[in-house]
């Protein structure tokens, strides 16, 4: 599987543990994040994440700030973005299945890394269910 990926300083350590973890399983990754400790503006580290998905150039992205807010409000911001904040392994596995999200937003500060493998796992091995939430999901756009 193809992924982006993008942080902020808060998700550096974060991200190089995902990097790592994912490419043992054969995914590839393209780092559009940071790779310094210094503080840097998370919007210029996520939009190119969202502009990957949007343009269908990978299959799906993971963006990492210090809460996770940020990155997910800056991504939701592309028009055929669904930028999940997620901070359980339920809350991954639902945005996933339920929404079709396809951008997994991690809060840096808030979880540890082991729980973050764990949300990214099941965010690219869950498939969305369809159905009744098809609909829902067609009526997200304002466009």
């Amino acid at each position: 599987m193809n992924i982006s990926i993008g942080n902020d300083h808060a998700g550096l350590d974060l991200k190089e543990t995902i990097i790592l973890y994912l490419e043992s399983k054969g995914h590839v990754l393209h780092n559009h994040g940071t790779n310094k400790a210094e503080s840097v503006d998370y919007a210029d580290f996520i939009h190119p994440v969202a502009q990957d998905v949007e343009d269908k150039t990978v299959d799906m992205g993971i963006i990492i700030c210090g809460s996770g807010n940020g990155a997910a409000m800056t991504a939701n911001k592309h028009e055929k973005i669904r930028a999940a904040l997620c901070w359980s392994a339920e809350i991954s596995k639902l945005s996933r299945q339920h929404n079709n999200a396809n951008i997994i937003s991690i809060p840096a500060r808030f979880i540890s890394k082991d729980k973050a493998l764990e949300m990214v796992d099941l965010f690219i091995s869950t498939p969305f269910e369809g159905g009744r939430h098809q609909k829902r999901i067609e009526k997200i756009p304002c466009s």
